[in-house]
Parts: C-alpha cells; structure tokens; sequence
C-alpha cells in the first residue's frame, strides 16, 4: 500500500458559526479537494457535545449488550428499521458482486429514522420511510439516540450547504432534495467474539459497498477495521482522529455531479488487534433526499467522464435496487460503475 492516502481532516466550524466568506470560501475549496480525490473526509469544528456522542455510545453499549433473543424481537421485517442479527445481510450485492464465500456480513445494527407521519403536511407512505420501533428494555435508549440523531441531521444539512458552494450550484440546491429527507441512523456493532479466532480468507465484517444517498455522516471508535479503496486500487485503513467525524459521499451525490466527486468504496474487515478480534461499534447517518425527488446530472457537470452521464433516477428507486441487494440477495445490476471498481481491485 501507499504510503501518501491521507483522509483529509477539514474544520468546518466557518459554516456552523458565522465565519467570513473567505473562511468559508477555504473551507469549501477544501471539501472539493477531498472529494475530488478521496470521497472521504474527516471533519472538527462540527459542533456536537461531547457529551451527545458519549449518550450515543453507551446506547449502543446498552442495547447490543441484551441478548440476542431479546434483540431479535426488535426485528422489522421489510422495512429499513429495528435490528439486524449477524450475517443477515450481504452489503457487496448492493453493488452486483458477490463474496467468493457466499458468506454474509459479520455484522449487527440497529436503525432508526425520520418517519412519514413526521411530515404533517405531505401525503407520504410510510413504506418508503418506516415506523421506529424502540427497545422498552434499555433505560432512555431513544432520548439519547434522538439526541444525537438531531445533530447529525444539523450536520448534514450544514455539508450540503458547503457542497453547494463546493460544486458552484445555487444555494439551495441541495435544499430542494431534502426537504423530507429520508435520513436514517445505523447503529452497527462489529459481533465477532473477542478473542482468538482462526479466520476464514473471506471473513468480512461489512462487505465492500457504496453508501445510498447524498451524503454520510459516521461516528466510529477509533479501532482499526474500516477500509476505503483509493484510485490507486489498493484498501486503505482509516479510523477517526481525535473528536472528528468521518464524512462520505454517496452514490446521489456522485451521480449529481457526474462522479467529479466520488461515491468511495469502502468496507469492514474484522478488527484484529495482536492477533485477537477487537469490538468495534459506529453509527453511520445516511442523509438520502427526498423519496420523490429526481436526482440527474447538474447541468455544468454533463460534461464530465468523457460525455456520459447518469440516467435520472428517484430516490425511492435507487434506493430500493441497493436494499434490495444486500437485504434480499438480488444483484444490483444497475450498479456497473461501482461493481468495476470492486472487481478492479488490487489486495
């Protein structure tokens, strides 16, 4: 591997306080270097209390701490919402690839989200969203994750206000994508037993995929296990430096504009530290858009890798093919950029 692959650390306090337009130009320049050449950035200056995140953490710690009985009862069946045992879920196939194994992902999680009925004035299907269900078993599970889930939204919303200055698109361009946003918080933990294991060449925590939507927003313990998979075909390891949050692109926002920036592949492999599993546990919010929103190519980046573009699409559509994926074991064939990219790569 490489020694020059940095994720680049930004500060984008300029956009959460009122910084100056030449701050906020800098950073802006900043974003676009990174996801120009990276898709992945990590940011400080985001705002969130520390002690917001350390609510979230020892919600995950209290929920995936119940046996796996009692967290099989929070199951949803075909929704996007409550948990996910292990190896119920095969992340590759959200991208047409299939692990040589046939072996689904090592991991747990459990989502919660923004719901239909939360916009009173909209007539939205809940299908498309999905009902939350909160475990009555853990003592203030859902304050301390809606805590955090409400920054992160904060957030998001904030780096598509920099992507837009970014990009050189209107103001509120990303505002009209994501007025009901279908924003989901995943809450994964990594459920390998500690300890000594002998590990299949196959063995992966969470398979190599794309995120969904416009942009995700990730909290992760600093344990080694992420990779994302550079331009130069090799996986690099990435873990969060002190108080940042990691940052990718996804797939909508690669398409808007026309892969200029980059919807990076990224993956879990099972965090071995001196040659025994670690637990590793993060929370990936996923800022998507609208349901019914259509999402094309922005008019000044039609140009770009060499004349074509992607097709419009919704976002219910999309959305639907990359689920239907990982959850159901259907190969997204409509997912031929990304699937070259996994066959593509080296190590």
């Amino acid at each position: 591997m490489t020694s020059q692959f940095e994720v680049p650390a930004i500060d984008i306090s300029p956009y959460v306080a009122d910084g100056s337009p030449e701050e906020r130009r800098a950073v802006a320049a900043a974003v676009d270097d990174a996801c120009s050449r990276v898709g992945f950035m990590q940011i400080l200056g985001h705002g969130i209390a520390d002690s917001v995140g350390d609510g979230l953490a020892s919600a995950i710690d209290d929920f995936f701490g119940l046996t796996l009985e009692s967290k099989k009862t929070y199951c949803v069946d075909g929704a996007n919402r409550g948990y996910s045992p292990p190896k119920s879920e095969s992340l590759s196939l959200s991208l047409g690839v299939e692990s040589a194994t046939r072996m689904n992902d090592f991991f747990e999680a459990f989502n919660v989200g923004v719901e239909a009925r939360s916009f009173t004035e909209l007539d939205l299907d809940e299908a498309d969203y999905g009902i939350n269900v909160w475990p009555d078993d853990v003592a203030q599970f859902e304050s301390r994750v809606s805590a955090y889930f409400d920054e992160a939204s904060r957030v998001a919303r904030t780096l598509t206000s920099i992507f837009a200055d970014a990009l050189h698109l209107p103001a509120d361009y990303f505002d009209a994508l994501t007025g009901h946003s279908i924003d989901v918080l995943r809450m994964n933990n990594y459920a390998l037993p500690e300890g000594t294991v002998t590990l299949d060449g196959d063995l992966t925590g969470m398979g190599e995929h794309t995120d969904f939507g416009i942009v995700t927003v990730l909290w992760a313990d600093q344990v080694a296990g992420l990779q994302i998979l550079g331009t130069d075909g090799h996986w690099h390891d990435v873990s969060p430096i002190d108080g940042a949050l990691l940052v990718n692109l996804g797939d909508l926002t690669a398409r808007i504009t026309n892969d200029r920036w980059m919807s990076t592949l990224h993956r879990v492999k099972p965090p071995i530290i001196d040659g025994t599993i670690a637990r590793r546990r993060s929370a990936a919010f996923f800022h998507d858009g609208n349901v019914d929103a259509v999402i094309e190519t922005a008019a000044d980046y039609l140009g770009s890798d060499n004349g074509l573009a992607y097709e419009p699409i919704t976002v219910r559509d999309h959305i639907a093919a990359k689920l239907a994926g990982s959850r159901q074991g259907k190969a997204n064939v409509h997912a031929v950029r990304e699937a070259a990219r996994v066959l593509a790569a080296k190590g």
